[in-house]
C-alpha cells in the first residue's frame, strides 16, 4: 500500500499462514499496529516487533481504531472463536477470512446483519511472497474496504478476484491444496529416479531442483503458455518425446479430474 497510511489490524490466530502472512505485511510496511489472539505463543520475531501486540484480555483493544481483522483459524474451531470476538466487534469493522470452508454467508452469521466480509484462499508459497489468493466480498463491503483488502492480500503474491462465491471451492481445490500436489510431484520424480538406477539423495536434488528451475522458468514469462514451455524442451522423437507419450495418455489428466473433484467436494462439505 505505497504512499499510503499503515494499517490497524487483529490477526485471530498465528499459526503457520497467519505468522507468514504477518511477517510479509509487516516486512512491506503495510501495518502500524498488529493485534494478536491466539492462546499460543508467537515467535519471537514477531514478540520482539514493537508493531506486534499478543493478547488475551478483548477488552483490552479499543477495536473502533482497527481498519480490519483477519480470520486465520481452522474451520473446526471458528465458531467457537467468532462467538468470542462478535460482541467486541463493531458492525463496520470489515472481516476477512482466510478459513476453508467458510462462505461469506456462514462468516457473516457470526456477527452483526451488515457486517462487511470478505473471504479469500491463500496458499502457502504466501510465506515467501509468492503464493495466489483468489477473494470475493459480500455486499456490505465498500470500495475503500476492498482497496484495503487488496493491499494486504497483494503483500503475499498475485491476486484474483472473484464475482461468484461458487467459485471458491474449485479454486480450493485447484491453487489452495495445489502445493502439496506439486511437492507429491516432486517425491514421485525423485522415486522413479531412484528406480532407474540414481541414488537417493541426488534422485531428490534433481527432482526437486528441476520443478524449481521449471516454475522459474514459468514465472519469467507468464504470457508464454505452458503447453509452449513443454514444446520448447521436447524435440521430436527424442528422450522427452518418449516420456511424454506416457504421460499424456490420458491416465495423469484423470488422476487430477478425481483428485481436484475430491477435493472441491471436500470444501463444499466443509461450507455446509
Amino acid at each position: 500500500m505505497p504512499n499510503s497510511t499503515p494499517l490497524r489490524l487483529m490477526l485471530v490466530g498465528c499459526g503457520k499462514m497467519g505468522t507468514a502472512m504477518l511477517q510479509g505485511w509487516l516486512d512491506r510496511a503495510l501495518i502500524e499496529k498488529a493485534y494478536i489472539i491466539d492462546p499460543n505463543d508467537i515467535p519471537p520475531s514477531l514478540t520482539h516487533d514493537p508493531k506486534v501486540h499478543h493478547i488475551t484480555d478483548l477488552s483490552k483493544v479499543d477495536f473502533s481504531k482497527l481498519d480490519m481483522m483477519i480470520l486465520a483459524i481452522k474451520p473446526q474451531i471458528m465458531s467457537d472463536i467468532c462467538k468470542n470476538i462478535a460482541p467486541h466487534t463493531p458492525e463496520n469493522l470489515p472481516i476477512l477470512s482466510i478459513a476453508a470452508g467458510q462462505s461469506l454467508d456462514k462468516i457473516g452469521k457470526y456477527f452483526k446483519e451488515n457486517q462487511p466480509v470478505i473471504r479469500a484462499m491463500p496458499n502457502t508459497p504466501a510465506a515467501i511472497g509468492k503464493g495466489i489468493t483468489a477473494a470475493i466480498t459480500n455486499h456490505s463491503v465498500s470500495h475503500e474496504t476492498k482497496r484495503k483488502a487488496e493491499a494486504i492480500l497483494r503483500g503475499s503474491g498475485d491476486l484474483l478476484w472473484l464475482d461468484n462465491e461458487p467459485l471458491m471451492d474449485s479454486v480450493t481445490a485447484l491453487s489452495g491444496s495445489g502445493p502439496a500436489y506439486v511437492f507429491y510431484l516432486i517425491e514421485v520424480m525423485a522415486s522413479a529416479g531412484e528406480n532407474i538406477g540414481l541414488p537417493k539423495d541426488q534422485a531428490m536434488q534433481l527432482a526437486r531442483q528441476t520443478v524449481i528451475g521449471a516454475a522459474a522458468l514459468a514465472e519469467i514469462d507468464t504470457s508464454t503458455l505452458a503447453c509452449t514451455l513443454r514444446e520448447k524442451v521436447t524435440s521430436p522423437n527424442g528422450t522427452t518425446q518418449a516420456a511424454l507419450d506416457v504421460l499424456m495418455d490420458g491416465r495423469l489428466q484423470a488422476m487430477f479430474d478425481e483428485a481436484l473433484r475430491a477435493a472441491k467436494a471436500r470444501s463444499v462439505e466443509l461450507s455446509q
